[in-house]
Parts: structure tokens; C-alpha cells; sequence
């Protein structure tokens, strides 16, 4: 009964590990979910304000497939003073997150046959979307001795005549690692010279600490505009992930074939989110440098708090709000019956015995590893790494 594609894949580890949170929550446990990958604060009052307005003004019906033409001239101002990006509005999609745009490339431009190029470790979903499309993934390495980057002479490794795409997310979920011009530029040459579509996720983008300059991969030159798919959304920079918008910028007869995928699938995203993604865009922008200065304060104390469990490494990361620590030094231990073999069996373990979330690295395909956001408050995050202190303190080998 069950069509054969959804064998190639299975549900988000990200969403299985935060539902098996709640679950445990609901039945009266006390658990410091350092699974989510979303921010803690609310939405900045001004763009609350525009969605009810949008009601009150009657824009409750559906827009154009692609979004209504005021965000999108938003979106192609955003691009051009801030990334140094020219496009029109019919090189914009407007989409129900930014999951959404990225599902619509993959449907657009992948068929059976072709490979995608996903360097590891990944975001969950870039895979399954590559094999509900009919196509390949095909796994090339970015591992910690990189600083989980990928490297132009990795990328050259696994091209094959059925190379088709390749994924970039920059700054990285899961492991915040961000790219520097140097190495887009070695990266992108790869590219032109492979003829390849390059699928970028930026959604991170404005998540950067240190002074850590961030390059959009479509800001390279003109042929490498030309070649590449832009995915940001509003959902981590102005905390709207409940409100679903995302959007993507590519050359026209892309985002006309995108447009066609999500006309029979979604159609429009919500028009009052999108009005109030409009206010997010235009209206005040100061309550960014306040998310991302406390970021940086969480991630300075995650990464403190981690050095102090034996034998934990963690590079460190330049942006969005996750720490991806090397756990190997924990696997192979147990506590009484119980055997820490994998990163799988030490999430279940943090989360059962220790009462806090977080998600293998398998489900990233990097094994021996773990994700811990730091979009919590520090008063949890002290709280979690605190019992993540005591549970791996009680494994023995």
C-alpha cells in the first residue's frame, strides 16, 4: 500500500528526539530540551502588530503562488544592501519555511539518475528530499579536522558525469560552522567547472559571531549567480519559525519551475504571515543584535561547560546556535546493563536517565557525535549541561 519512495527515507531525528521530550514532559518530567532548532524569544512586537493589521485590512485570502509582490520587492531589497545581490521580483519564491523552497529546488531540478553532492555532517533533510526527488545523494566528507567545512579538492573527489547538484549550508546546521570568501570562491570554481547547480541555505546568515564576515555563495560573480538557488527565511533571524515563511532567490526559469512544483502541493504561504514577514523585513532590525549577542553569551558558556567532561572535544562554532560536540570518549561504556554503544544509545541514555534532549550525530551522518542548541535560557542550559556532567559521569567502561 505504501508507495516505495518513503522507504528511502525516515522521519526527522530532530522532530523524534523533540517529540520524545514533550512526551516525557507531558508525564510530569522535567526535561531541558537542548534539541530544538529554534529561538527562545518571541517575535519582535512590530511584526505581531502588522499580522493584525493584515486581518483587520482583509488580506486573509490567497496571494499570488509565488507571494504577494510587496515581500518579494522586500526580499530583493534585503539581497541587494545587504549581500550585494540584484534580483527581481520574478526571481523570488515566497514558501511555507524555508524547507518548503528547498523542497521545491529538489523537485525542480533533480530527476532519477542525477546525483546531489551533501557534505557531512548535513541537515537531516537534505537526503530525503534528494530521494523522494528520484535522485542520489551522494556523501562527501567535512569533518571536524576541516572545521566541518568542505574543501574545494573534497568536492572535486566525488564528482562523477551524474553530478547534478550540490548543497551548501552556510552557516551549518548542525554544526555552526560558517565559510569564509576564500573558501566559497575555491568552492564555487569546483562548481562552474562541473557545471553544477549549487543549492545554498543561508537561513543561519545573520546568526555570526566574532566579527565573522558572512559571504552569500550567489554574491561570487555573475556565473555563479547564475548556477545557484538561495534559501533563507525569517523563522531563526526574527524568531517566526511557527510562522512558515521562507523564501528563495535564483534565476527565473528556476524559480518558475519551483513556482509550478508548490502551485500543486501548498500553493501560496499564509497571507497574513506573509504580511508580517514584510514588517520583519522593512521595520526595526536592532532586536537581531540583541538575539545574537546573547547567543554568543550561551555559546560561551556551552563551550566552556563541555570542556570539562573527559575526553569531549568541540570545534567551535561561527555561527547559528548550535555546538556539535565530539562525544567518542563516552561510546562504549555502560551503566550497569546498559551499553553506550553509539550516539544513538547516548541521546536515549541523556534523555532517559539525565532528562535532557539532544540529538545524535548519526542523524547527520556523523556518527559519534551529538547536537546541543543553545537557543535555551542560560539558567537551563546550566541546568542541562549539568545533569549531562553527572549522567556521563556514571557510565563506566
Amino acid at each position: 500500500m505504501i508507495a516505495e519512495r518513503i522507504g528511502r527515507v525516515g522521519m526527522s531525528a530532530t522532530l523524534h528526539m523533540s517529540t520524545a521530550a514533550k512526551r516525557m514532559r507531558a508525564d510530569g518530567i522535567d526535561i531541558v530540551d537542548l534539541s530544538v532548532g529554534e529561538p527562545d524569544f518571541a517575535t519582535p512586537s512590530h511584526i505581531g502588530e502588522a499580522a493584525k493589521k493584515a486581518i483587520d485590512d482583509g488580506h486573509t485570502t490567497y496571494t499570488m503562488n509565488p507571494g504577494i509582490q510587496q515581500l518579494r520587492e522586500a526580499i530583493c531589497q534585503k539581497y541587494r544592501t545587504e549581500n550585494g545581490l540584484e534580483y527581481e521580483p520574478s526571481e523570488i519564491i515566497v514558501s511555507t519555511g524555508a524547507k518548503q523552497c528547498l523542497f521545491n529546488a529538489c523537485m525542480a531540478l533533480l530527476a532519477a539518475g542525477d546525483e546531489a553532492i551533501i557534505p557531512a555532517p548535513y541537515w537531516v533533510s537534505y537526503p530525503a528530499m534528494v530521494n523522494l526527488a528520484g535522485a542520489k545523494p551522494v556523501y562527501v566528507s567535512a569533518g571536524e579536522e576541516s572545521g566541518f567545512r568542505l574543501s574545494a579538492d573534497a568536492l572535486r573527489t566525488a564528482l562523477t558525469p551524474k553530478s547534478k547538484m550540490l548543497f551548501i549550508n552556510n552557516p551549518c546546521n548542525p554544526t555552526g560552522a560558517s565559510y569564509s570568501r576564500d573558501e566559497l570562491e575555491a568552492i564555487a570554481q569546483v562548481a562552474v567547472e562541473a557545471d553544477l547547480v549549487v543549492v545554498t541555505d543561508e537561513i543561519y546568515e545573520k546568526l555570526v559571531y566574532d566579527g565573522h564576515e558572512f559571504v552569500s555563495f550567489a554574491s561570487l560573480g555573475d556565473e555563479v549567480r547564475n548556477r545557484t538557488v538561495v534559501i533563507s527565511g525569517v523563522s531563526k533571524a526574527y524568531s517566526m519559525t511557527g510562522w512558515r515563511i521562507g523564501y528563495a532567490a535564483a534565476p527565473k526559469e528556476v524559480i518558475k519551475a519551483m513556482s509550478v512544483v508548490q502551485s500543486h502541493s501548498t500553493s501560496n504561504a499564509s497571507s497574513i504571515s506573509q504580511w508580517a514577514s514584510l514588517a520583519g523585513l522593512t521595520g526595526p532590525q536592532d532586536g537581531i543584535d540583541a538575539m545574537v549577542d546573547e547567543f554568543w553569551k550561551r555559546r560561551a558558556f556551552v563551550l566552556k561547560a563541555l570542556t570539562e567532561i573527559p575526553g569531549w572535544s568541540c570545534v567551535k562554532p561561527q555561527g547559528a546556535f548550535y555546538t556539535f560536540p565530539n562525544v567518542g570518549a563516552s561510546l562504549g561504556t555502560r551503566l550497569g546493563d546498559r551499553e553506550i554503544g553509539s550516539d544513538m544509545d547516548l541521546s536515549q541514555y541523556l534523555l532517559e536517565e539525565g532528562h535532557v534532549a539532544t540529538v545524535p550525530g548519526g542523524a547527520f551522518g556523523a556518527p559519534g557525535f551529538i547536537r546541543i542548541s543553545y537557543a535555551a535560557s542560560l539558567d537551563r542550559l546550566e541546568e542541562g549541561l549539568k545533569r549531562i556532567k553527572a549522567a556521563v559521569a556514571g557510565l563506566k567502561r
